[in-house]
């Protein structure tokens, strides 16, 4: 069962629409559904978003990216929740733009904010909601991942998002071995 969902990204406007920032782009995306009324703590903001028979807590860290671990180390602890209820929404630079994948532990990609999530909760077991952005066929990784989505992402950007948000929305409502199995490295705008 997931009870929290973490969506990973940099605050400030120079990160606003950058590759590194799709689970902001994404939850910005959901928050426009009436209802939703956001508190500031924790070094972030957290929303309860009403799901069938419970409400989940919808996390957005208010840390940059590779400080992520501070705020949802102190969620998971004010609402008594384990890890293993915990669903982090992060870029993903080894699937391809467009490609979403829902996987349980592993590896971090080289990915700074889960690194530094796993370093204050001190565990890899929670689970996560992969949202492709692809590799850079060359240049620097950073660069790339803060940078801005280039023209033919911008122009599919906007499918990219509803389907993301229905592949969420399918992982809350069916749970998360449910949407692994459906959404396995799928491409979402086919």
């Amino acid at each position: 069962m997931i009870d929290i969902i973490a969506f990973l990204g940099n605050t400030g406007k120079q990160y606003a629409y950058t590759r590194h920032n799709l689970p902001w782009i994404l939850i910005d995306y959901l928050s426009s559904s009436p209802g939703l009324v956001w508190k500031e703590k924790f070094h972030g903001a957290y929303t309860f978003y009403p799901a069938a028979e419970r409400k989940i807590i919808l996390v957005k860290p208010h840390t940059y990216m590779n400080k992520s671990g501070e705020c949802i180390q102190k969620v998971l602890h004010f609402f008594k929740t384990l890890p293993g209820q915990l669903l982090v929404i992060h870029d993903d630079t080894e699937l391809d733009f467009a490609q979403i994948d829902f996987k349980s532990g592993g590896g971090l990609s080289g990915h700074n904010g889960l690194r530094h999530l796993v370093s204050s909760i001190g565990t890899k077991d929670f689970k996560r909601m992969r949202l492709g952005i692809s590799r850079p066929s060359h240049g620097n990784l950073s660069s790339y991942v803060l940078g801005v989505f280039n023209p033919d992402e911008s122009a599919v950007l906007p499918r990219y998002l509803v389907n993301a948000a229905e592949a969420l929305e399918y992982c809350i409502s069916h749970g998360f071995e449910s949407a692994r199995e459906k959404f396995q490295k799928k491409y979402v705008l086919g």
